[in-house]
């Protein structure tokens, strides 16, 4: 009889283990991460990105991203430029403090990962896909925003010479909560 339920809690422990929930690593992010940005007449980064990881590669049905970055942290190099930047004609910090990523679907690719989410920026919410590499505990990407898209500046005056692709390039280290 003892033998029978022992059987039965293992054959138990076994299966919940096999199908229960299964949650991915929560991530911290580091100090010295980097949220860099390029285009035509406009290059600079963002100092301020925060957020909640939870990140494995072996179970990726359990991961999610929700990353926002400070629109008001943005560094052009040009005390000018930055002050149009968080003005109404381009970010309108004031008004959109935020912008903001948040995925919860991911892929294997040849090359590293792909996540798949809502970018929120300018007010406007827009499914993305971004893709990104993980190794040694840094999260690696490189993608194009169309600034336009999200009503980001305009092509009128001095706009027009800022190209509508604004290429971004993203290093996050982290460390496991």
């Amino acid at each position: 009889m003892k033998n029978a339920i022992f059987t039965s809690y293992v054959a138990f422990t076994l299966f919940a283990t096999a199908f229960g929930t299964y949650k991915a690593t929560n991530w911290q992010i580091s100090k010295d991460y980097a949220v860099n940005f390029v285009g035509t007449d406009v290059e600079g980064s963002f100092a301020t990105l925060g957020g909640d990881i939870a990140f494995d590669e072996s179970n990726l049905a359990s991961s999610k991203f929700s990353v926002r970055i400070d629109a008001n942290s943005i560094n052009t190099g040009n005390g000018m430029k930055n002050k149009h930047a968080k003005s109404d004609k381009w970010f309108d910090a004031e008004k959109f403090p935020s912008i903001s990523f948040t995925a919860s679907k991911f892929s294997k690719t040849a090359s590293g990962f792909e996540a798949e989410g809502i970018l929120d920026l300018h007010g406007v919410k827009k499914t993305m896909t971004i893709p990104f590499t993980f190794s040694n505990n840094v999260f690696k990407g490189s993608f194009s925003v169309n600034r336009l898209d999200y009503g980001v500046g305009n092509m009128e005056g001095m706009s027009k010479k800022v190209s509508n692709e604004i290429k971004l390039d993203i290093s996050v280290p982290v460390t496991k909560k």
